[in-house]
């Protein structure tokens, strides 16, 4: 049974997707390296962090076969997630590919009751719609960079499923454990895409594209993109859904747009300032953010029971 969220619950949550708003920067710094060597990096290096820190704790990796092979399908679903954010984001910038992937709270609107069995909730369908006016003013003002944002718009809906496939995990099994799978999977399945990126390699591409990382700093970003981005922060996400709804936590996680645009435009300056549209758009995105608690937590009315005539 799901536990009450506390005040640090809250600020967990939003610290996580602070981090996750600062790996597309990441992505971006680690160029020229291919979006499915990051992953496959990422994730191998995940694994072993994880390793480490499941030794250190003697903590027991039973799981049923069944849930194994799930959690390992599940770990390929997020290797492609993170291999379509990166491409996304490079298709585009860093801007566009956040917000693109603001469409997490629609696709978790439609997938939800759909995999949990529950009934479609109205305001969630409301609030997909505004998302969805949102996405409209963002393509109509950045239409040369519809290829990013639509590429971003895969990665959310991937983000979601995944999001509600580990609600029902982590009722059963330690976020550690899950994570550790989970990121076997990934690993597994960003070699596959590895392979396929380096088979169909544009030669011609100017810088030439990277498949094992060079440089020392590169080691250093994919460092603290597998140890903090991922060991740390993914574990944690997998462990708050023991508290949160899929739905709240993917909404949330809708404000990595604002985390992330601000440290973008920091980084990297005028290559991340966008036209006043793209930001309305956005804004409309985050008024759906701050608008589904805002309702949730509403003071509801409490019918008064009259006596039972005799």
């Amino acid at each position: 049974m799901s536990q009450k969220p506390t005040f640090t619950d809250y600020f967990q949550l939003h610290f996580i997707v602070l981090i996750w708003g600062f790996t597309a920067i990441l992505g971006k710094l680690l160029e020229p390296l291919d979006s499915s060597a990051v992953v496959l990096f990422r994730t191998l290096l995940a694994v072993l962090g994880l390793g480490i820190v499941l030794v250190v704790r003697r903590q027991n990796l039973h799981v049923s076969s069944t849930d194994r092979w799930r959690l390992l399908a599940t770990g390929g679903l997020i290797g492609l997630h993170w291999v379509l954010f990166f491409a996304a984001a490079r298709l585009s910038n860093v801007s566009v590919c956040l917000a693109g992937m603001a469409t997490s709270s629609l696709w978790a609107s439609l997938l939800e009751p759909l995999i949990l069995r529950r009934r479609i909730q109205l305001i969630e369908v409301v609030l997909g719609g505004v998302v969805m006016a949102g996405l409209y003013l963002i393509f109509q003002f950045e239409f040369d960079k519809i290829a990013g944002l639509v590429v971003a718009m895969a990665a959310a809906m991937l983000s979601s499923l995944f999001t509600i496939i580990n609600s029902r995990f982590t009722q059963r099994y330690d976020a550690l454990v899950i994570s550790f799978y989970e990121m076997i999977g990934a690993s597994i399945g960003a070699l596959g895409l590895w392979f396929i990126a380096r088979m169909v390699d544009p030669l011609e591409a100017n810088p030439p594209i990277q498949y094992v990382p060079h440089t020392p700093l590169q080691w250093l970003w994919l460092l603290i993109l597998s140890l903090v981005c991922t060991v740390y922060a993914y574990t944690v996400g997998v462990r708050l859904l023991r508290k949160f709804s899929p739905y709240m936590a993917v909404l949330t996680v809708n404000l990595e747009p604002v985390y992330g645009i601000l440290l973008a435009v920091l980084i990297f300056g005028n290559a991340e300032r966008m036209t006043a549209g793209f930001y309305l758009g956005t804004l409309v995105i985050l008024a759906a953010v701050v608008a589904y608690p805002l309702w949730n937590n509403r003071p509801r009315k409490v019918k008064s029971q009259q006596p039972t005539p005799l």
